[in-house]
């Protein structure tokens, strides 16, 4: 008997992508937030205290949950180390440009050896709309004495969901931005580049390795 297969759609709970919201499968909405940092260590133990203070008291103010997360990337350096080859071939001055050389030599084997990692911090805000059967939908429309809407392949998400969806995103905003951390939306192609990333982090390493390689 052969073994079932499938797409990697069928594993991915979004069914699309549309003015900056997520629309999942089951009818959920998200939008995503990239967070700011602050060094925390660099604060005082009374700044510390309060930055944590602030968070509890932004989280006890949410009647919704929220869902941290941090991004992990090797950072890939190839353009700037063609850059600094690109500035040792204008360099007139030859002790300069051995040093420049030296430099980007170093650079290159310390990363071949100590991968640099960038961290992007998000946090996703979640609408979950009260989705009706379709059994319930054929009988308010029986109620109504309407007949049966024809389902679509995108349909379009109701204004009132977004709304909602929305309002909870200013709230996350202006809430973490009391605790000094900015945060703005993703949009639709920041978006797609974030899943993109998540779902397929070794074609995107591989993809990376290819350029550097042919420049």
């Amino acid at each position: 008997m052969p073994e079932a297969t499938g797409t990697t759609q069928q594993f991915v709970e979004i069914k699309e992508i549309k003015n900056g919201v997520l629309r999942l499968k089951k009818g959920g909405l998200r939008r995503v937030l990239m967070v700011g940092g602050i060094n925390f260590d660099l604060k005082s133990e009374a700044e510390q205290t309060l930055i944590l203070q602030s968070f509890q008291n932004f989280l006890n103010s949410l009647d919704f949950s929220l869902q941290f997360f941090i991004h992990s990337r090797k950072t890939n350096i190839a353009s700037y180390l063609e850059k600094m080859e690109g500035r040792k071939n204008e360099e007139e001055n030859e002790l300069l440009k051995i040093q420049i050389g030296e430099y980007t030599n170093f650079i290159r084997s310390f990363v071949e050896q100590n991968a640099i990692i960038t961290k992007t911090f998000f946090v996703v805000v979640p609408y979950e709309p009260v989705i009706l059967s379709k059994e319930m939908k054929g009988i308010f429309g029986v109620l109504k004495g309407g007949q049966k809407k024809k389902e679509t392949a995108s349909e379009e998400v109701p204004p009132e969901h977004l709304e909602q969806l929305n309002h909870r995103v200013d709230q996350v905003v202006n809430g973490l931005s009391g605790i000094g951390l900015r945060a703005a939306p993703l949009e639709n192609e920041e978006l797609i580049e974030l899943y993109y990333n998540l779902y397929n982090p070794q074609l995107v390493e591989k993809k990376e390795l290819e350029i550097a390689k042919e420049k």
